[in-house]
């Protein structure tokens, strides 16, 4: 454990040390162990003082405190760091997610680029003077797509025939995006909430 200890007006003891090193092993369990640390241990006017840094990847983070007691001082910067921690984890962990949806959509859009699986060369023109070579790619017959998990749903669909007006309040009560449902006269017809959260009517053939 690499921490590097500085002492103003204070001598550094072991057993100050082994505090710092005991809250610093829980912060680990939460960050794993890539960050460096130094502890500012100072006193000024019979208050002692303790600040702890740590630098993990996109840190630092820092823990101050003071208190009558260097011992008590450090164990409140530690406390003071393992929440900043677990809000870093948290954050993190959040972007990681976001950054791993936002490509699962991007593929299911269509965006996912496709590679050739060969090149052949082939020539255009009337006459071999006159030809140009050509490169010819082939693409997959059919594209990668990400398989589709399908879950049957009944809320979605209306048992007994309804007008418009009570359709759109049981599509908004049930808060689907998607509702099918009967008119009086039995047609059929589908309501779709778009993006921008208006109420589209589909009438099915």
């Amino acid at each position: 454990m690499n921490v590097e200890y500085t002492g103003r007006h204070y001598e550094v003891t072991p057993a100050i040390r082994k505090e710092v090193e005991t809250g610093l092993t829980k912060i680990r369990k939460i960050l794993g162990d890539k960050f460096e640390t130094k502890v500012i241990l100072a006193v000024e006017k019979h208050r002692h003082k303790a600040e702890i840094t740590i630098s993990p990847p996109n840190g630092p983070l820092v823990g101050l405190a003071q208190a009558k007691d260097m011992t008590i001082a450090v164990n409140e910067a530690l406390e003071h760091l393992e929440k900043q921690a677990l809000k870093y984890k948290t954050k993190w962990e959040a972007k990681k997610r976001l950054a791993r949806k936002t490509e699962e959509v991007k593929k299911w859009n269509g965006h996912e680029t496709l590679e050739p699986i060969a090149a052949t060369h082939a020539a255009v023109g009337l006459t071999e003077k006159t030809a140009v070579p050509v490169a010819v790619h082939r693409y997959p017959a059919v594209a990668k797509t990400t398989e589709v998990h399908l879950v049957r749903s009944s809320d979605a669909v209306a048992i007994r025939p309804m007008t418009l007006e009570e359709a759109i309040k049981e599509a908004h009560f049930r808060d689907r995006d998607v509702f099918v449902f009967r008119d009086p006269k039995g047609k059929l017809l589908i309501l779709h909430r778009t993006r921008d959260g208006r109420m589209e009517l589909i009438e099915a053939p």
